[in-house]
Parts: C-alpha cells; structure tokens; sequence
C-alpha cells in the first residue's frame, strides 16, 4: 500500500510541475496532499495515523514537537548556505555593471581572426563569467544580444551559433564559484551522514566485528572542496568545446570563418584587452585563490567576491568621467599594504608588548581604514547611479529566497517520500542489479540526465541527490569519495540546461534571437555540445584523480592539514616509503648503520637505553616494509579466485537479509491481527502463509552458497589479517624507532635554552636570602619555573624548583627547605650542562645527519604534518578510488 501513496506523490509533483505551479509550492503541497491524505485513510479504517507510513508518520512527528520541526527547517539553517546569497550577490553585480558586455566584445575582436574565433571567444568569456557571476540567465541574454548578431553577420551557422553561447552560459553551474556546487555539498553532508551508518552496519553483519577501521570510512566533503573538485573536470569542458568549434572551423571555413580585426593588434588595442581582463581574473584569483591556499572558507570567499564585485561596478559605473578609478586604487593600495604587513610582521591587538607592534597596529589602522573608505565610496556610487545596488539587492533577495523555499519544499518531499519507505524502493532496486556499484551509479546518472529534460537544476539536486546519493556512497566495492560524486552529479545536471523541451538556456536565448533564427536550429546546435557534455562526464568519470587531487592536495598543504599518522593516510604513506625504500634502501640501511656506532655512553642511563633501541628498531623497518610487500602479494594472487565467490555469497546474503526485513513487517501483521487487533484474522493468517513462503525462499537462497564458501573466506581472512598485523607492526616499530631519536634531538638542541635559564636559577639562592618576604621571591621564581617548563627534558630540575616554590608558599614559610630545594636544581643543572654540552658538540651533527636519513621514511608518522613531497604523493595516491568490498 505504500507503494501506491508514493505514486500518489511523485504523480502530483509531476501534475504541478507540468502545469506550471512554482517549483517551491509543487514540492511541498504534494508531500502536504499525499501525507494528508495516507494519514486519513489509515484513520478512517485502521484508526491509526501512522498505519500506512514504513518509517515514523504524522503521529509520531507531531509527539516530536519541535525537534521534528527543527528537522525542516534546519535544512536552510546550515552554514554552507550562507554562501549563496554572496555569490548570487557578485554575479548580479558583475552583470548590472557591464563587465559582460566588455568581454564579449573585447574578445571577439581579440580571438576573431582564428578559425571559429567568434565562437572561442564565446566560450572563453562564458568561462570568465561562470568563475565571476555564475548566473546562467544573465550569462546566455548578455551573449545573445552580443554575441549573436556579430556571428550572424559574419556568416556563422545559426544553430553553431546558438548552441554555443547556449552551452557557454552553463559553465556557471560546474566552474566554480558555482550555486549548483553549494547546493550539492550541502545534500552530500546528510548523504554522507546516512552512508557511513549503512557501511558501519554492513562491516558489522558481514564480518561480525562491532567496530570498522576509520580508514573504511566514508570520505565527507565541503563546498570548498566541491569548487576545488570541480575546476579541473570545468577546465576539460571549456577545452573541449574550444576544440570542437576550432575543428568544426576547420572542416566546414563557411561556416564558421575567421573574422579579421579592423586595423590588427596594436599598442592601444593591447593596453585595452589588458584592462579588461585583469579585473575579473583578479577577482577570480581572490575568490578561488584564497579558498585553495586555506586563507578563507567558502562563506568569506563569498563576501571577498561581493565587495569585490561592488569595487568594480564603482569604476565600471563611471567609465570616462575624472576619478573613476580612484576607489579602486585605494583599495588596491590598502590590499597590499595590509599584505605586506602580515608578510614582515604578525599584527595582534591583544598583545601590543613593543614600539614595532605599536607601528604595526597603527598601519594596519590605516590600510583597513583606506580599504572601507574604498568599499563604502563604491558602494555609494552603485546607489546612485541609476540605482544599481537597489536593484541587484532586489535580485540577489528574490533569487536567494526562491533558493531556499525550494530546499524547504524538496525537505518535506524527500521526509515524505522516505516515510512511505521510497528510500528503501531504490535501495532495494539498485542494489538488486547486476555488476554492483557501476550499474547502480550508470543508471542514476541516466535518470539525471533524462530528469534534466523535464526539471531544473535546484530540483534535481534537493530531490533525486538526498535519495540516491546515500546507496551509491556506501558501496564499498567504489569507495568513491563525496566530491567526486558530487561533481559527476553536478556535470549531468548540467545538461538540464540544454536538454529540450525545458531547457532554460534555449529559453533565455530564444527571448533575445531574432526571429530569423529557428527554434529548431537551436535545438540542433546544442545537440553537440550536450555530447561534448556526456563525453567530459566519461572523462571524469573514470580519472577520478582529476576531481580529487586538488582537493586533497589543499587539506594536505594547508596549516590545519591532518596529521601524518591519520588513519587515512597510512596506505598511501606506506606505498611511498615502499618505493622509498626499493629506491634508496642502501643509503638508508647504510645509515642506519653508521648510526649504530655513535657513541653515546655519556647520557643518562634511561636515554641512552632508548636511543640504543630506537636505532636498532630502525634496522627492522625496512624487513617489516618487505612483509607488508610479501602478505599484499598474497591477496593479490588469491583474489581473483576468491572475488567472484565472495560477490556471488554477499549477494545471497543481502537478498536474505532483506527477505528477513519482509518477513519482519509481516510479523508486526501477525501479532497486531485477530479480534481486537488492527487486523483481521484472515490477513493474519495470510501473512503467516507469506512469511512461510518467505521464509523457504530465503533458505533456499542460503542453501546456494557453496559448501567451500567458509573454508575459503576464512583463509582469505587470514590473508587479509596477516597484511593488517603486518602494517600494525611496521607502524609500532617505525613510531617506536623515531621517537626517541626525537626526544634526544630536541633535549640536545634546547642547551643554549637551558644555559640561559640557569643563569636565572642561581640567582634565585641570592634573592632567597635577600627577598623582604615570601611573596617577592616567588615573583622572582615564577619566570624561572614557567622557562623550564619550555625547555625540553628539564623536567626533574622543574620539579626541585616546584618543591623550593611548596615551601615559600602557604602561612608558615620555609627557606631552609627552599634553599636545599635549590640546591638541589642547581646540582641537577651543572649535571644536564655537562652531557648536554658534550652532545651539542660530539653528538647533535650525528644525529641530525642519522635524522635527514629516515625522517621522510621511517620518521614520516612523527613529523608534525607531511613534507610538500610526501604530501603531494600522498595527494595522488588517494585520488584514485580504492575497492574495500572483500573487506566487508
């Protein structure tokens, strides 16, 4: 029966959507009907509301109150959001300000002469403006009424025309800053939510351990790490429409002919193609630059884009007219100042100790000064002239609001449609076919792209992503990251665009073609280019390097990169100190060696015992790195007997888990049937017959599991435990070789530290004895105290200065005890002094050299964060998916 309430449902959306109801009504107002309607029918004839729901109903959502409600509306509460409307705010800006308009003409006359050049240059600017304003509508009108009659008039081919300025002004929804890009990483964060429950419990059922290893784990993403993902496969399309249109150019000249520029390229022309393209380049690089080098997330890459899009509306405004730049110089000016600042000197208000942080404070009052005076000047003149900013705020809050009512609605859609237990439908659709995760995601990406014919963008993305996106991220045997799912989905819903009868680029350009060019000439322009689009989403689809690296590249560059012994990023640290090793294996056992001859009899016993041992564990690392090898090479070689074995058992094993879920319901049936139950004893009896007959089909199913199944998946497990044991064992023994190496590094290179402090320590016996009470000498002893709580390995003589600091403090002060106590710390002094000293000289060189031996292989899970080599290694490595489905 609920089948039939979901029918219902997806058959009054689609009745509102294709009669034309707004988007932001049809959505919730047939989850509203649908839900209504369910929950009458379940109290009219079984007295229960909730009958007819699979998962909770409006009984049990209204007991939940306001935490239900809270379930809603925190879909537009999330602070990914706030991005958008700063965004939609830039590329509104951007567009009021003629900025389009300069490109396009600058352009062509730039890229004229080339075969095609009209249309380069089309998908050129196109490709400036999705990075600058992102706003399909603004894009496709300003090329239309540009572009196209300068195409037209130099011979083009009417639907070679159309299609391109069409296909161009997409590229907003997949170059980044994108809305589209936003609106998926914030549905993939809940995806991801929902996939590592789903994983976690097929780890637990399919292996029985209650915990799965973190690196197992589904991998979440950001919308930052969505724009970063999403430049390189952006790049590949504009590249690929450039050479179609070149190509195009070349086999069919009259067609597309070249346009030479009246008057060739000189000095002026030049200087004019520089100011035109280094202002939204700039901005660009702000935008995107400071999200990819860590210097501000998403939401501040936003504002910077704001304001600097309301910069250049302010000189763009007043073109021609005296000091029309200046707001933008200052601003300039106080960008750098402010820069350069930060490059020689760290500004904090909250520590102003020298007359430098004195300067410091007082230029960066200034520069911050200039740049609001700057922001405010122009913000000023986009009000006045001819009301700019009024009208793009009116924009920005329509757009905006539309944005946000739509995931309101598609909330309550996506909440009903799993209450009647859809979610499940498709899971249990999906994961029933053959060929596993590639088939599933094949044909969800079909029923994007057929989608796209019929729906926009925001709705695809709210409604089919939240459902969808969960089954296809918890497939271990892909283990396919967020981002790149992200991006391959916002590459299909691309075409939404394009694709005819309601593809909204055709409709914003068909407003502004002149009549002389057909409708159909446009839907066959555009017919090419939508290949261009499948033929990139292939592309992408199988390098996924070429969505992942950038952002793997970012985390692991940036300050708040994950430390090297993040679960995460053990395999591929291994692969690279694997290789390492085969390639310079001599040098470092050579060092290791040389190592195991320093003398080190004159440190303390305790450290010299360790050191001793951690160096001799270094000897290990390598014949630990070659069992790792050896027990991989293993599985290696029994896998492809043993992987169809396991696919065919996991997939008895799920339909019989989900036969038992059937059998579950029925069970409810059952025990609610009978005289004063909900139901009748018939349908009680008829579900017994059911899960009788469910109940032979799952053992039938059972019984097909082959009888070698548990001798062979034992010994595979066995496998499988050895190359862990054998990874768990390099690990331990690598942290236990490096760390006192560490240790006695870090001691050694802190004397100059110690010495320094010492000289304070034993003043400290003199002004004992000369303190006028307890409490001055105290003032005096606690820079003392807190200096050798900096200093490495100086432990115990802080801990005889604690004991002099014990007995001065309280009602009865002791300066006997005080001063056996600090003579105590100066005895432990001049004995750290002496071998300290010693080892500076004789043993620090050995050591250091012993270190830049084995600190990128064996010492790698020590560092504080992974050097640039490693990092960037690692980068590439776990770009590329890694199959974890014999491990489930």
């Amino acid at each position: 029966m609920e089948l039939f309430f979901i029918l219902i449902l997806i058959g009054i959306m689609a009745y509102a959507l294709g009669s034309g109801y707004p988007v932001a009504f049809a959505l919730p107002g047939s989850a509203i009907v649908t839900i209504a309607l369910a929950a009458g029918l379940g109290y009219l004839f079984y007295g229960d509301v909730d009958f007819f729901f699979t998962h909770g109903g409006p009984g049990q959502w209204l007991s939940a109150g306001v935490t239900n409600y809270r379930g809603v509306y925190w879909e537009a509460e999330r602070d990914t959001l706030i991005a958008i409307p700063l965004f939609v705010f830039m590329g509104i800006m951007l567009q009021r300000s003629k900025i389009a308009e300069d490109l396009l003409v600058t352009m062509a006359q730039l890229f004229g002469p080339i075969p095609g050049g009209l249309g380069i240059s089309v998908v050129f600017v196109g490709a400036l403006l999705a990075a600058t304003t992102g706003i399909v509508g603004a894009t496709v009108v300003a090329m239309g009424l540009i572009s196209l009659p300068a195409m037209l008039r130099n011979k083009y081919s009417p639907a070679l025309a159309t299609g391109t300025i069409a296909a161009s002004g997409t590229l907003g929804q997949i170059i980044p800053p994108s809305i589209v890009l936003i609106i998926l990483a914030d549905q993939l964060a809940s995806a991801v939510d929902q996939a590592g429950t789903s994983r976690t419990a097929l780890y637990k059922e399919s292996t029985g351990e209650l915990t799965m290893p973190s690196d197992f784990a589904v991998t979440s993403t950001s919308a930052g790490e969505m724009f970063l993902g999403a430049f390189v496969p952006g790049l590949i399309l504009v590249g690929l429409y450039m050479l179609f249109i070149l190509g195009f150019a070349l086999a069919r000249p009259h067609m597309a002919p070249a346009v030479p520029r009246e008057g060739g390229i000189d000095r002026a022309f030049a200087f004019k193609v520089f100011i035109t393209l280094i202002p939204p380049l700039a901005l660009i690089f702000m935008v995107l630059g400071s999200i990819i080098f860590g210097i501000a997330t998403v939401n501040q890459a936003g504002a910077i884009g704001a304001v600097g899009a309301m910069l250049m509306a302010g000189y763009r405004l007043r073109e021609g007219k005296p000091g029309a730049f200046t707001p933008s110089i200052m601003a300039i000016i106080a960008v750098l100042g402010i820069f350069v600042l930060l490059s020689f000197h760290t500004v904090n208000v909250k520590r102003i100790e020298t007359s430098q942080d004195v300067t410091a404070l007082i230029i960066a009052i200034i520069a911050v000064s200039l740049l609001l005076i700057a922001i405010f000047w122009s913000g000023w003149r986009t009000l006045k002239i001819e009301d700019t900013l009024r009208g793009v705020m009116i924009d920005t809050a329509k757009t905006t609001s539309l944005v946000f009512i739509i995931l309101l609605g598609a909330a309550m859609l996506t909440a009903a449609f799993r209450a009647f237990g859809g979610e499940d439908l498709v899971k249990d659709f999906l994961g029933g076919l053959p060929g596993g995760f590639w088939t599933q995601f094949v044909i969800v990406m079909l029923v994007i792209f057929i989608l796209g014919f019929f729906l926009d963008f925001i709705e695809i993305a709210v409604v089919v992503v939240p459902i969808v996106a969960p089954i296809l991220l918890a497939d271990p045997s892909a283990n396919v990251t967020a981002v790149w799912l992200g991006v391959m989905i916002g590459l299909n819903i691309q075409t939404s665009f394009l694709t005819p009868p309601f593809g909204f680029a055709l409709f914003y350009l068909r407003g502004v073609a002149p009549a002389t060019v057909k409708t159909i000439a446009m839907y066959k322009g555009v017919i090419a280019f939508i290949a261009l689009q499948l033929i990139a989403l292939v592309i992408v689809g199988t390098n996924p390097g070429l969505v992942n690296y950038l952002p793997n590249r970012a985390s692991l560059l940036s300050d708040t990169a994950p430390p090297p012994k993040n679960p995460r990023l053990q395999f591929c640290m291994e692969e690279f100190t694997a290789e390492r090793f085969a390639a310079d294996g001599q040098r470092i056992e050579a060092a290791i060696e040389a190592a195991s001859t320093i003398d080190v009899s004159y440190l303390p016993e305790d450290m010299r015992e360790e050191l001793a041992e951690g160096i001799g564990k270094t000897a290990d690392a390598i014949p630990l790195m070659a069992a790792i090898g050896e027990a991989r090479r293993a599985i290696e070689t029994a896998t492809p007997d043993y992987a169809p074995l396991h696919v065919q058992v996991r997939a008895l094993e799920r339909d019989a888990r989900r036969i038992d879920k059937d059998i579950a319901e029925l069970e409810v049936i059952v025990q609610r049937s009978g005289p004063n139950g909900v139901f009748s004893a018939a349908r009680g009896e008829s579900a017994r017959a059911e899960i009788a007959e469910l109940e032979a089909g799952r053992d039938a199913l059972l019984a097909q599991i082959p009888a070698e199944w548990e001798e062979r998946h034992k010994v595979f497990g066995e496998l499988q435990r050895a190359e862990q044991q054998a990874r768990t064992a390099y690990r331990r023994n690598a942290d236990q070789a490096y760390e006192p190496l560490q240790e006695v590094i870090e001691i050694v290179q802190a004397t100059d530290a110690l010495q320094a402090t010492g000289e304070n320590l034993r003043a400290l016996a003199g002004a004992l004895q000369s303190a006028a009470s307890a409490e001055s000498f105290l003032q005096q002893l606690e820079p003392v105290r807190e200096a050798l709580g900096d200093i490495a390995g100086a432990g115990d003589i802080r801990k005889a200065i604690n004991a002099a600091r014990r007995a001065m403090r309280g009602d009865e002060p002791d300066s006997a005890k005080a001063a056996e106590a600090l003579s105590e710390a100066e005895a432990l002094l001049d004995s750290e002094l002496a071998w300290r000293r010693q080892a500076a000289e004789q043993l620090l060189p050995q050591l250091a050299t012993f270190d830049a031996a084995i600190r990128d292989t064996i010492g790698l899970r020590g560092q504080r964060r992974l050097p640039r080599e490693q990092a960037l290694y690692v980068a590439g490595c776990s770009a590329s998916h890694r199959n974890l489905s014999l491990s489930f």
